[in-house]
This record gives C-alpha cells, sequence and structure tokens, in this order.
C-alpha cells in the first residue's frame, strides 16, 4: 500500500514538472502520439456529445452551458485522478491483460452488435433518483459528471495502450475533452460525410488492444510501426469510402 502511494504521489508530482513539459512538448513523437488520441477522442466521442446535449435539453436555456461546463470540470478532475491511479494498475499484468480484452470487445462489439434503429431516441428521466434528491439543476448535473466519466473510461484505457507517458496521456486527455465538447460537430459531421471514419477508429483500438496485449511479453510495437498503421487504417478507410461512391455513381448512371 505504501508503495501505491508513493508511486501515486510521484505521478501527480510530475504534472507539476516543468522538465517534462519541455521534453513533451519539444518531442515529435509526442505529438504524434497525443495527436492519435485526440482524433480517436474525436472519432469515438463525437456522438457522447450528441447524448449530453440531450441530457441537458430539459434545462433553461441559461442551465445549460452550465450544467455542461461543471460536467467539464468534473470530467478534468476525473481524468487527473484515473490518470493518476491507471499508470500504476497498468504496470500490474493482469490489469493490463483486462485492459486489452476489454479493448477487442469494443472492437467487436462495434462490429457485430445489433445495429439500434434509425427512430430510436435517447431520453432522460426527469423523475430520475437524482433529480428527485437534487433538484433539476444539480441532479441534471451530477447525471452529466457519470455519463462523462462512463465515456471516459474507454477513452483513457486505450490511450494508456497508446503510451503511458503521463504528460501524454494528461495533455492528449485534455484535449480530447476539449474535442468531444467543443468540436463535436464537426466530428459528427465528418463520420456522416465519410462514416467509414468510425469503423477505421475501431479497427485502431483492436490494434491498441493487441499492442496492449503484446506488451505483457515485452514485446513492443514501435512508434514508427504504429503510426504507419495508423495512416494506412485511416488512409484505407477514406481510400474505401470514395471507391464506394464512384461505385455508386456508375451504377447509377447504367
Amino acid at each position: 500500500m505504501n508503495d501505491f502511494m508513493m508511486q501515486l504521489l510521484d505521478t501527480y508530482a510530475s504534472f507539476f514538472d516543468w522538465q517534462m513539459w519541455v521534453n513533451v512538448l519539444t518531442d515529435p513523437v509526442s505529438w504524434g502520439l497525443i495527436g492519435t488520441l485526440v482524433v480517436m477522442e474525436g472519432l469515438l466521442s463525437a456522438d457522447n456529445a450528441l447524448v449530453l446535449a440531450v441530457m441537458v435539453k430539459h434545462l433553461p436555456h441559461k442551465q445549460r452551458k452550465k450544467a455542461l461546463f461543471y460536467g467539464l470540470l468534473g470530467a478534468y478532475f476525473f481524468r487527473f485522478l484515473a490518470i493518476g491511479i491507471g499508470v500504476y494498475l497498468i504496470q500490474i499484468v493482469w490489469v493490463k491483460a483486462l485492459g486489452a480484452a476489454y479493448l477487442a470487445w469494443l472492437a467487436y462489439d462495434h462490429f457485430f452488435r445489433k445495429q439500434k434503429n434509425e427512430g430510436d431516441e435517447i431520453k432522460i428521466n426527469k423523475k430520475g433518483i437524482f433529480i428527485r434528491l437534487f433538484g433539476p439543476f444539480w441532479g441534471t448535473v451530477i447525471s452529466v459528471e457519470l455519463m462523462d466519466i462512463a465515456f471516459s473510461v474507454d477513452s483513457i484505457l486505450a490511450a494508456f495502450g497508446v503510451s503511458q507517458q503521463v504528460w501524454i496521456l494528461f495533455v492528449g486527455g485534455i484535449l480530447g475533452v476539449l474535442m468531444m465538447r467543443g468540436v463535436a460537430g464537426i466530428f459528427l459531421r465528418l463520420i456522416m460525410k465519410i462514416p467509414e471514419l468510425e469503423s477505421a477508429a475501431f479497427i485502431l483500438i483492436a490494434v491498441i488492444s493487441i499492442k496492449m496485449f503484446l506488451s505483457i511479453f515485452e514485446i513492443h510495437i514501435g512508434h514508427g510501426l504504429f503510426f504507419a498503421l495508423l495512416a494506412v487504417i485511416f488512409g484505407l478507410a477514406i481510400g474505401l469510402h470514395y471507391y464506394r461512391k464512384n461505385h455508386q455513381h456508375e451504377t447509377a448512371n447504367r
């Protein structure tokens, strides 16, 4: 227990290490990994922003932004806490194995789950327990916070598969949350325009799962190979989209 607390304190102390800031922000590989986390978060969480928007829809207009802002602060606190604890836990073999298995299941679930009907809508229970206990505003804030945490679990776990460097995880997490809240609409439009990108993101999740599993046996995928796989996955997704589009156009003109 003492070792855990000491390592946890060392991890949190490193957040305030100026030299670590300099090393990360001047390393092109670090920016490549941070960029990977941001893009992955944006693609995987674009629809989550819509869920949060629906959750606060019943509030007066002025309170909606407040509820989302308080949820955002909570999301940052949770990321900060989860990264500190995760840096320690991810070193444990069985935790890493479970993490790799969970990421593999996410990819499997995406490609083989039963599709929801397009007419399905997400609704918030206005008489839910939190709203009854804390009132419409704070009850909604708590609900948004819990939803933020649920959304963050997948992203944080995938982030540990990409890198275990504290600052990369922290910067990637901060920018990722901003992407989900700030420019989610851009990613939604991008996914609507090129639907294959969403599947590409889950293929990347599968690759990260394999990467995490191999690391248990001290087999590490180098940054160069990882970035090459990333480029190939998204390149093929975009190429497949335009191939299908051209094929449909040619078929329609026959």
